[in-house]
């Protein structure tokens, strides 16, 4: 088979959900599509130093990881959008 015609049938396809993505990649190998795979540029955030715990339920905690796995983030980075989503917006409630 040549390279172009290799090429033509070796497509990652547009996927419509993540578990689509995921039962993709479950039985396909990665180094057959090398050649369609582009660097993208990672940033990190800043050094967050503070911490708070919390503590939740078991059933809270299964609801907050189902959230953030449906986002595609951690349920730590969920909680910390929510959080500072409030402290904003109140804030700005507190400024009129």
């Amino acid at each position: 088979m040549s390279q172009e015609s290799q090429s033509a049938t070796a497509r990652i396809p547009k996927f419509e959900t993540r578990q689509e993505e995921a039962e993709f990649w479950d039985t396909h190998d990665l180094t057959d599509y090398l050649d369609e795979l582009e660097a993208v540029e990672v940033k990190f955030g800043d050094n967050l130093s503070g911490r708070v715990s919390i503590h939740l339920d078991a059933d809270s905690l299964s609801k907050l990881c189902a959230l953030a796995y449906a986002k595609g983030i951690s349920p730590g980075s969920l909680i910390r959008k929510w959080v500072l989503e409030r402290v904003e917006s109140a804030s700005a409630d507190s400024s009129r």
